[in-house]
């Protein structure tokens, strides 16, 4: 991870877990579509875990959670949480999913959550996750695919990161990302988008 990458999510930290749900009804709607394939005895990888809130709310349903994100700070309040919450099968840790060592088939579901659309090695990802599942394992994702509502971001999206006032943005369609999902060996399983603009949900089979 660069460290500006941990800085930008850093300085966010506060304000990101302060925020309301952007739209409760579809976000309970992904939590129950994904808790309907969870198994007690599966291991779960969570990239891009933020404050923590999705891994603990599947955490009774699984063995175990590794939940991963880039900024330290969002981990700090996914640990309050945890320990608020007396959650104790979800271990967070900071770090990027690009060099992170996983064993290759050796997990059950990754979950990707509002993250592809903020890497600049999308497809690499994709490539890994799918290496990192056993066969039949599951890649659940939502995504941002800005590349249909917004093309104008993909001109000023460059700038605002000189700046240090964005992130990576991945200006993708939703038909790209079907595609790199396709193209990296997954069969697409279940394809949900809850309105105009919203947030692609995938859950994809190995």
């Amino acid at each position: 991870m660069s460290a500006r990458t941990s800085r930008f999510w850093d300085r966010m930290a506060q304000r990101y877990a302060a925020q309301p749900i952007a739209d409760e009804a579809a976000y309970d709607t992904k939590l129950e579509v994904t808790q309907g394939y969870l198994k007690p005895h599966m291991e779960v990888l969570e990239f891009g875990c933020g404050t923590g809130s999705t891994a603990l709310r599947h955490a009774p349903y699984v063995r175990h959670i590794r939940a991963i994100d880039f900024s330290g700070r969002m981990l700090d309040i996914a640990r309050a949480k945890a320990r608020a919450q007396g959650v104790a099968n979800v271990t967070f840790e900071q770090a990027d999913i690009g060099p992170l060592a996983i064993e290759d088939s050796s997990l059950d579901v990754v979950l990707g959550l509002s993250i592809l659309h903020l890497l600049d090695n999308r497809d690499e990802v994709i490539a890994k996750v799918h290496r990192s599942l056993r066969p039949g394992g599951l890649f659940v994702s939502s995504t941002t695919c800005i590349g249909d509502d917004m093309k104008i971001l993909g001109l000023v999206a460059p700038l605002g990161r000189a700046l240090g006032l964005l992130p990576v943005i991945n200006v993708m369609t939703r038909d790209e990302l079907r595609r790199a999902l396709t193209g990296a060996g997954f069969s697409i399983e279940h394809d949900w988008q809850p309105g105009k603009g919203k947030a692609v949900f995938i859950v994809a089979r190995k």
